[in-house]
């Protein structure tokens, strides 16, 4: 098995509604924010070589949507989800499988891309991966999540007949290396992949936890469904990774890809980052 990050660029996002509760005061120490009280994040993708398989995690935003729409999030940066994996040598058609965390469009936008007036999935030869409660849960939106989950980024994949659901079984086995958790407090059913690489587990975070300015427990954020459920799995899911040492990547940090996490007098903390590649 290998992995590899892959760069999707950056855009940017509201910093109070990005850490809840928390005071500006606070917040802005890890992750800055401009005149407008934008911060910066990335949208980092993972691509795992898994024997025959090519998988992918999450898509990044992608670029179908008009300049009205792009205009609310300041894309910025040089990376592109083909650039990166032309980068490593790798093209669309070679994706075998699709892994969508969640269906919110800054994960599963690149996914469809807009031909002429068609809407086509972006890997012809890949399997789409969700789950029937978490689709379900997209297509038929609430009012408050509605603007997150956007029809042309999702029925696409179900129309072309790409798409898979897995059982919604938290340690449900992905592959024999990959298994995945499962979370609702952000949105219902969000699938995290917990990954046995170089006799590590790597645990791709997605939005449960965005940045390392996101570790203490109460720095949930005000995009969640259900900030107690976050809370919650944060603090399960926190102290496993303590325990057990795993590596934690991160979608959204604009700076950082990977930490591991140290217990402390003040709760659990920072211990140290690092990039992928440095495993």
């Amino acid at each position: 098995m290998k992995l590899h990050t892959i760069d999707t660029g950056f855009f940017k996002l509201d910093g109070g509604a990005m850490f809840g509760v928390v005071p500006k005061a606070i917040w802005h120490k890890t992750n800055p924010a401009d005149d407008n009280n934008l911060c910066t994040w990335a949208m980092r993708c993972l691509l795992i070589e898994d024997g025959k398989r090519l998988i992918l995690v999450d898509t990044g935003i992608g670029n179908k949507q008009d300049a009205k729409f792009f205009s609310h999030y300041y894309l910025h940066g040089d990376q592109t989800l083909d650039g990166s994996l032309a980068r490593l040598g790798f093209n669309r058609s070679d994706i075998t499988d699709v892994f969508l965390t969640h269906l919110h469009f800054d994960h599963v936008g690149g996914a469809v891309e807009r031909i002429d007036d068609k809407l086509l999935p972006v890997f012809k030869n890949a399997t789409y991966w969700s789950n029937q409660q978490h689709w379900d849960w997209a297509v038929n939106p609430n009012d408050r999540e509605k603007a997150s989950f956007l029809k042309e980024n999702i029925l696409p994949i179900q129309e072309s007949g790409q798409l898979k659901f897995i059982d919604t079984v938290d340690g449900v086995d992905f592959s024999e290396d990959i298994k995945i958790k499962f979370v609702y407090g952000h949105t219902d059913a969000m699938m995290l992949p917990l990954i046995e690489y170089k006799r590590r587990k790597i645990l791709y975070m997605a939005d449960l936890l965005p940045s390392t300015g996101h570790i203490p427990l109460p720095y949930v954020m005000a995009y969640d469904m259900f900030p107690l459920k976050t809370l919650a799995e944060k603090k399960l899911i926190l102290t496993e990774a303590v325990e057990n040492n795993y590596v934690l990547f991160f979608e959204h940090d604009p700076i950082n890809e990977c930490c591991i996490l140290q217990q402390t007098e003040k709760g659990i903390r920072l211990k140290e980052t690092f990039k992928l590649d440095e495993l």
